[in-house]
């Protein structure tokens, strides 16, 4: 689409309250477009309060709705926990599992009022874009796609943000460049992303970060911290002592991990679209929750349903990378996990100092398949280490044969 076509649609515009969002409301109102915008509610630790975004967006003469995504945001967390779904250099996903909420929840709301056009403020050089666009066409086909900075003529009439700040004072709407900030940021419950400016450099060290969710491990306090949490099938449901929701588990665990430094990444990552980005990422909360149940994993998972697992985690973790959370190979995949995570059920205790989790018990483990008589060194009543003598002796005729037909 262009410009142009929006005449006489009904567009819905997902903004952010920010000057670009503010510039392409207005301009679509200018051509004729009937516009409603809206945003997200995803627990963002950024947001003092999510409805400023309407006061924010009030100046342009645009409903703004505010939708309430807290909870299926919560939902996604734990579903991508359970997977220990990292993307490169030990991501959480935290951008991309919120497009797939944030997409879902704001269509629906899009169907009631009638909107015919989704436009979004992604560019078109990254991620976004594809997710944006992908969630819409499978989930709501018939309905139509605008990208106002993929669009020649918008990009030449705005070129940069000063051209933005010039076109909404004739509007007698307020905006302001601002100084150049040394990075950008998009946060959510899962945690925060830091890109682009000065982290663009590989020689700009991550520590230039601020962070907003907690304190870089040098800063978090000189004593150790305990954690409890209680797992039923891979998911938290009670952490030091208390019983929990996903939401509230979100928000307890990243504000334990948080002040004790725990989940920053550096990633320099392969974008959808082929080219490299690097990311500074602060997920306290999903690193915290995923460290002890890891330590489940260990304990109810044999070998070759561990290795399953890690295929299946890395496939899930590609998927909402792509955007294709709701594909029936996700689903499938997610299935499965399900499955190979039944009997993960315990009650893990870690404590938190400086950026580390250091795991200190794991009890009430139901089906916890590790035989402390079995594993040990010493003399007990578990395998009889004279039995591995015959399997030691199977072993060696594949290996000697391999060494006689010289292919080793």
């Amino acid at each position: 689409m262009k410009l142009e076509d929006l005449k006489n649609e009904k567009v819905g515009v997902c903004v952010s309250g920010g000057l670009d969002s503010k510039t392409i409301t207005k301009k679509f109102m200018d051509v004729g477009a009937n516009v409603i915008c809206f945003t997200a509610d995803l627990a963002q630790p950024d947001e003092e309060d999510i409805n400023d975004v309407i006061t924010k967006m009030a100046p342009c003469g645009a409903e703004t709705f505010v939708v309430d995504a807290k909870e299926p945001m919560a939902d996604i967390c734990f579903t991508t926990i359970k997977a220990q779904a990292m993307y490169d250099g030990g991501y959480w996903n935290s951008t991309g599992i919120a497009r797939a909420v944030t997409v879902k929840a704001i269509l629906d709301e899009m169907k009631k009022q009638g909107c015919t056009v989704l436009a979004h403020g992604a560019t078109g050089r990254g991620n976004d874009q594809m997710r944006f666009e992908r969630y819409t066409n499978v989930l709501a086909p018939e309905m139509k796609v605008y990208a106002p900075w993929r669009d020649s003529e918008l990009l030449k009439e705005f070129p940069g943000r000063s051209q933005m700040v010039d076109y909404l004072s004739k509007y007698d709407i307020e905006a302001f460049v601002g100084g150049k900030k040394p990075y950008s940021t998009d946060a959510n419950l899962a945690g925060i992303s830091y890109e682009a400016e000065d982290l663009e450099s590989l020689e700009t060290s991550c520590l230039i970060v601020e962070p907003q969710m907690g304190v870089w491990p040098q800063d978090a306090p000189d004593t150790l911290e305990e954690f409890t949490v209680k797992f039923e099938k891979g998911e938290a449901v009670e952490i030091n002592g208390k019983n929990v929701n996903p939401l509230e588990a979100m928000t307890l665990a990243n504000e334990i991990g948080g002040r004790n430094g725990v989940g920053f990444k550096n990633a320099l990552e392969n974008r959808i679209i082929g080219t490299k980005s690097r990311g500074v990422y602060e997920s306290p909360g999903m690193e915290l929750l995923a460290s002890c149940l890891r330590q489940v994993y260990f304990a109810v998972m044999e070998r070759r349903a561990y290795t399953m697992f890690k295929q299946l985690s890395d496939f899930i973790a590609a998927q909402i990378y792509d955007g294709r959370f709701y594909d029936p190979s996700t689903r499938a995949a997610l299935a499965a996990i399900d499955s190979l995570t039944e009997p993960a059920s315990a009650t893990v205790k870690v404590d938190l100092y400086k950026g580390n989790v250091f795991f200190k018990s794991l009890t009430n483990c139901r089906q916890m398949i590790y035989n402390e008589a079995d594993s040990s060194m010493e003399a007990s009543d578990g395998l009889n280490p004279v039995s591995s003598q015959g399997f030691a002796e199977i072993q060696s005729v594949e290996a000697k044969m391999l060494a006689i037909a010289k292919q080793i």
